[in-house]
């Protein structure tokens, strides 16, 4: 009979929860060691004085990547979440007064763009089939396998790809194609946006990013009643179901290796005590920079040195606050434009500083779950691009940053909030890292802010120590819960391949 296989995860995030759930359901025995005392990662929550606030990812995009992870499983996704699609994915608010209400029906959203600028909605439905296009040559190829395996690319989807790679819009970047593409630069900004969805610069990010602009609008924007954290309970269910052993208020201190292999993990209690337990193989669905520069104490192989090069993603202040009064000018979703969009990437990713004029997101989940808020009031988490913790002075950037958030609201909402703050707390660069472990704060490990970036995460399956994966954010395929859930499909399937395959 063979010997049940051990596998550690480190870190509850949806990576890990998705690769533990698959793994678990091998009858091999896995275990998920997390820090923090629930599962969730960046998606988590918290409570104040009737108020709960989604402490991270906002919207879901390409839930048919969740439902397949469950039904896989011999479950109905339906039975754990309501999966809720948005009418309106966005309402814009420019500084000259112009609001875009960007409707998830292309066709109506093409209207609304005829409507509010010079573009008109040819233009728009033209650039959806171009990111369509981008979509359908590189989903199955980048997204849902493995760059190491000879497999990914023998095949007749990666031949058509290969022979199609000018389409994937490359070597130009978003911002480039999007002004190919528009004439107002009102309609430029709305889709330069989208590099934020991974932590970049739209300015120097690859065209093919513009990927991001069909998944949201072709495929649909949607939401989980009573918050995106229902989805990381959804998964910790999922997992209890399957088997998967949990132990929180583990911080893992090192990964135990011998010679080129993984042998098991050094873990510290609340208590301050201190165990240490062997394992067949270890997922780190920790940052890759910290899982080599902490957990491995090895910052010289060649994918600690290859991926440290790389340009960190940015990273964000969110404030979250308890506001008294109802708003029915906002909408779930909302976006303040800044007036000058390439100063403020120049400020995040060249000087390293909090934008003067920063755009400010505004999602109040109160507006569909009404118990999020006591009667009367609502819950607005509000975030503005920061760069990654590179040891600024942060009190001075905070104090600035809500100085110009506060200000912004009052100038293009009419909205003086600070007489309306009821409860508020905040989320930094410095407090992301020391949460979640993500290196300096970045919400995506590496930035694509170049030609190549994009396909230069680290993969999934360790080259330097047998027996160590990757998933997560800061891993292939990517940043945003799609595409991390997806991450945790890929480590577990190549785990299985070679770690499995003879159980």
């Amino acid at each position: 009979m063979a010997v049940k296989k051990k596998i550690a995860i480190i870190g509850a995030g949806f990576g890990g929860l998705a690769a533990a759930a698959r793994l678990s359901s091998t009858g091999a025995e896995v275990h998920i060691f997390e820090q923090n005392d629930n599962p969730g990662g960046k998606a988590n929550e918290f409570r104040g004085d009737g108020f709960r606030f989604d402490t991270g990812p906002s919207l879901l995009t390409m839930p048919f990547v969740i439902e397949e992870l469950f039904s896989s499983l011999g479950k109905n996704l339906h039975d754990y979440i309501d999966v809720i699609p948005l009418s309106n994915l966005c309402k814009y608010f420019y500084p000259d007064g112009t609001i875009i209400n960007a409707w998830s029906d292309p066709g109506k959203f093409a209207s609304e763009i005829e409507k509010t600028t010079i573009d008109n909605s040819k233009k728009i439905k033209d650039y959806l089939k171009y990111s369509q296009k981008i979509y359908d040559l590189t989903a199955e190829l980048f997204l849902e396998k493995s760059f190491q395996e000879w497999d990914t690319f023998f095949n007749k989807t990666a031949f058509k790809a290969f022979f199609q790679l000018h389409k994937i819009d490359s070597m130009r970047t978003m911002h480039n194609a999007n002004e190919s593409f528009f004439t107002d630069p009102k309609t430029v900004q709305l889709f330069d946006r989208y590099a934020t969805y991974n932590g970049s610069n739209p300015f120097k990010a690859p065209a093919t990013l513009n990927i991001i602009q069909h998944v949201e609008y072709n495929l649909g924007g949607f939401t989980i009643k009573g918050g995106i954290f229902k989805l990381s309970q959804a998964l910790y269910q999922l997992n209890l179901e399957m088997g998967t052993r949990f132990h929180f208020g583990s911080k893992i201190k090192k990964i135990i290796t011998a010679g080129n292999s993984v042998k098991g993990i050094l873990r510290e209690l609340r208590t301050g005590e201190e165990i240490e337990e062997n394992f067949d193989v270890i997922v780190s669905n920790a940052d890759v920079k910290n899982t080599y520069k902490k957990l491995l104490e090895d910052s010289t192989t060649s994918s600690a040195k290859k991926y440290n090069k790389l340009e960190p993603s940015s990273s964000a202040l969110v404030f979250y606050l308890g506001v008294e009064g109802k708003y029915p000018q906002l909408n779930m979703h909302n976006i303040i434009f800044s007036e000058n969009y390439k100063k403020e990437f120049k400020q995040l990713f060249e000087e390293n500083i909090c934008p003067d004029d920063p755009t400010v997101y505004i999602y109040i989940s109160s507006k569909l779950n009404e118990q999020d808020a006591p009667g009367g009031n609502e819950n607005w988490f509000v975030m503005v691009n920061a760069p990654y913790d590179s040891g600024q002075d942060w009190v001075t950037e905070i104090e600035n940053t809500r100085k110009a958030v506060l200000d912004k609201i009052e100038k293009v909402l009419g909205i003086n909030l600070r007489e309306k703050i009821k409860i508020e707390r905040m989320l930094t660069p410095p407090m992301i890292e020391e949460i979640t472990g993500s290196a300096g704060g970045s919400l995506y490990g590496i930035s694509s802010n170049d030609k190549t970036a994009a396909f230069m995460r680290h993969q999934n399956r360790s080259k330097d120590y047998k027996g160590l994966y990757f998933c997560g954010g800061s891993a292939h395929p990517g940043g945003g819960i799609p595409l991390v859930l997806l991450s945790g499909k890929i480590a577990s399937d190549l785990i299985k391949k070679y770690e499995l395959a003879d159980d």
